[in-house]
């Protein structure tokens, strides 16, 4: 596996649309100090790809120039000090960049052994969105058994993931979606109720589903007009978290309305923190999703995959209806 001198990635010309993803050849990397090396079977496709081909999200110091957060393949080469996994091993993993390729490296310490319940392309789509969820959903959110949950864009990749482990700890689930058929799809996922966001005003939706409280935990991807409303549906003491800005970065909202209620206002970013948080995140999956995983009570939720030389394709797609992961393939090995 190692053996390979050159390797294909789908690097981005000028910033623009689908058509600015073209594959190019590149030297394969050496793994680091504490690095692996994987030879990627699969590779998720997700929103901050989209925008780092528009030019709106840089990839951080350090990481390739191509896109790529998630892949899943096998260990091909072991780094300096790496002990963790062995040639060979079935890994996923999350990574800064650089994922849309046949190889690339990775922290040991930001990969996990693939469950033996899930293939290479289900995998890849894990690491971003479980890592994603799980920090600001349970760790930023502190999302508790028997409270209300809800997620915006529910049949995305991350709603999709939000989803199922919100329900899968106890959580009384809510989605926001864009199609009756999207929401039925939430709501065979776990979801108690889907809103459709195009028939119906979500927060009085959800005002009156739950007796006029209102939510305890919103995960929002969307922002714009979205944080006004959010602060609306939310429950005394509520928590709103911000993961994404789809509908703009800016918006207007009534701060009395937080004061009253005594809301927590929070959002992160994953891509630009370092090995040592991600590894904590990691840690946390091992110990408390990887057993949902092997179980079959949660699972990766694909949608199509395309080969890696369709990579404009795939993000045609992302504009479409579409619901859970989209999935690149290498053609490398078992997938």
């Amino acid at each position: 596996m190692a053996a390979d001198r050159e390797m294909r990635v789908v690097e981005i010309g000028e910033p623009g649309g689908p058509d600015a993803l073209r594959v190019a050849s590149r030297d394969v990397p050496a793994p680091g100090k504490g690095e692996i090396l994987i030879e990627v079977g699969a590779a998720g496709v997700n929103r901050p790809d989209v925008m780092q081909r528009q030019g709106l999200y840089p990839p951080p110091p350090g990481a390739p120039e191509w896109p790529g957060l998630e892949v899943a393949g096998r260990v091909a080469a072991l780094g300096e000090g790496a002990s963790r996994f062995s040639m060979g091993d079935r890994i996923m993993a999350l990574v800064a960049g650089g994922g849309y390729a046949d190889f690339v490296t990775v922290a040991e310490a930001n990969a996990l052994m693939v469950p033996a319940a899930l293939s290479l392309v289900e995998a890849a789509g894990f690491p971003e969105t479980f890592f994603t969820v799980w920090h600001n959903v349970f760790q930023r959110g502190g999302l508790k058994s028997g409270e209300t949950f809800l997620v915006h864009g529910g049949t995305s990749g991350i709603g999709t993931t939000a989803i199922q482990l919100a329900h899968a700890f106890g959580a009384r689930v809510f989605a926001t979606a864009g199609s009756d058929e999207k929401c039925r799809a939430a709501e065979r996922l776990g979801a108690d109720a889907c809103i459709n966001y195009k028939d119906a005003d979500f927060v009085a939706a959800l005002k009156e589903a739950t007796g006029g409280r209102g939510i305890d935990l919103v995960l929002d991807m969307i922002g714009g007009d979205y944080a006004a409303r959010n602060v609306e549906v939310a429950a005394e003491e509520g928590r709103i978290v911000q993961i994404a800005v789809q509908k703009g970065a800016k918006a207007e909202i009534d701060l009395f309305k937080i004061m009253r209620k005594r809301l927590t206002l929070t959002g992160s970013t994953l891509r630009n923190r370092s090995v040592e948080f991600k590894a904590t995140i990691a840690e946390e999956l091992s110990t408390h999703v990887l057993p949902l995983i092997e179980s079959g009570k949660v699972k990766p939720l694909l949608d199509r995959t395309y080969p890696l030389e369709a990579a404009s394709d795939a993000h045609r797609h992302m504009d479409d209806d579409h619901i859970g992961k989209i999935v690149l393939t290498t053609g490398r090995g078992e997938t």
